[in-house]
């Protein structure tokens, strides 16, 4: 057996443990600090919304493909010196065709663009298309994905609610959510990449993966913690933690096999194709699997375990568990102190004359004893002259 399947099992029996939940205020100041960051990047950069969400100029043609295609026609486009032309966005389509995206030109500007681009791949203006996009379209789009991120978020909660019977469960999962969903567009706010309809859809995506995981975990700690106001063995930190520690494997496991082929297609997207959708999408749901991961590990359960202990119940369990301990220590420490042997008088033998620790010494036998003053005490008997008769 593996050395990871092997922690795993040692991990599940509770024989190997490592505390989350007595951290959680280490993962809560590490997520805090997370969003702020993010949240700082959003203010302060903004994001780089692609053509479908501010409009542009869109330009196709037909050209051979090779590896420097992409900076080529960026270079040559960015060489034209028109004003408010901004970077343009060049891509690859199968291999065969080349799209360059601007920002909103003039119609004056528009013809020149295209001569460039025609110019570069080495046909006529009139054999280079180009569409004018509207940003309405993205204000559309953008306004559904926040209506469907709402609605989303909405039956989630309703939906974990009436699984677990538990809406602290609910709450714990959908703060988690948010704290994933945040930290991926800010980490898209500061890297700078575009935002398209592939990111909206891959943020959309990542909320799947997150809530999968924290779920597992939910269900784990249900189980460990049923019945658990009736004894006073664990606190429901305690059970919580167990859980953590059992699904740990499992959820590492889960993360590295989904994110080897998003990192490949992000690794594709980037340095190959240069921007694209596939980039877009694939950058959404490396990090937010990512993050979702830690907050399934590190946040959901802590934030979980923080509400049910306000419970009076768990308050009391609290207290019972922590007196058991107390005495369960005091018991062992008068156990070891009892066991002691006393120190022997002055002058008695070391092991025979020493008194016990515990008990009495019996007193010494008042029963005649047979000659030599050993063995057991024999009846008297007449004499032989004396007998039969």
């Amino acid at each position: 057996m593996s050395k990871l399947g092997q922690l795993g099992n040692a991990l599940h029996r509770g024989d190997v443990s490592y505390d989350f939940i007595g951290k959680r205020k280490v993962w809560f100041v590490v997520s805090i600090a997370l969003v702020l960051i993010s949240l700082g990047g959003l203010f302060a950069r903004g994001l780089e919304l692609g053509i479908e969400f501010r409009g542009g100029v869109e330009y196709e043609a037909k050209t051979q493909i090779t590896s420097g295609t992409v900076q080529k026609f960026t270079d040559a486009v960015k060489a034209a010196n028109i004003e408010g032309l901004g970077d343009p966005v060049v891509t690859t389509i199968n291999n065969e065709r080349v799209r360059v995206q601007t920002k909103p030109l003039s119609q004056d500007d528009v013809p020149k663009v295209r001569a460039v681009v025609a110019k570069e791949a080495g046909i006529s203006p009139d054999q280079v298309t180009s569409n004018q996009i509207g940003a309405s379209w993205g204000n559309q789009i953008a306004n559904k994905a926040i209506w469907a991120l709402a609605v989303f978020i909405l039956l989630v909660f309703f939906v974990i609610w009436a699984y677990f019977r538990e809406p602290k469960a609910s709450a714990a999962a959908i703060i988690a959510l948010v704290h994933d969903v945040l930290i991926t567009v800010g980490v898209y706010a500061l890297i700078g990449f575009d935002v398209t309809p592939a990111t909206v859809i891959g943020v959309l995506t990542i909320l799947g993966y997150s809530l999968y995981d924290t779920v597992v975990v939910f269900d784990k700690i249900r189980e460990n913690t049923r019945g658990i106001t009736g004894s006073n063995r664990f606190t429901y930190s305690d059970a919580t933690n167990l859980a953590v520690n059992q699904t740990i494997v499992r959820s590492i496991n889960t993360t590295l096999i989904a994110l080897l082929p998003v990192g490949s297609i992000l690794v594709v997207g980037t340095w190959v194709l240069g921007s694209g959708p596939l980039k877009d999408l694939s950058l959404a749901l490396f990090v937010g699997i990512a993050v979702g991961a830690y907050s399934s590990i590190f946040v959901a359960p802590a934030l979980l375990a923080s509400f049910k202990e306000r419970e009076p119940g768990m308050q009391a369990l609290n207290r019972r568990v922590t007196a058991k301990k107390a005495q369960s220590q005091g018991g062992t420490a008068k156990k070891a102190v009892e066991s002691e042997l006393v120190p022997a008088a002055p002058g008695a033998s070391p092991v025979q004359d020493r008194p016990r620790a515990t008990g009495s010494v019996p007193a010494p036998s008042t029963r005649p004893m047979n000659a030599g003053g050993a063995g057991r005490p024999q009846p008297s008997r007449k004499p032989r002259s004396k007998r039969g008769k």
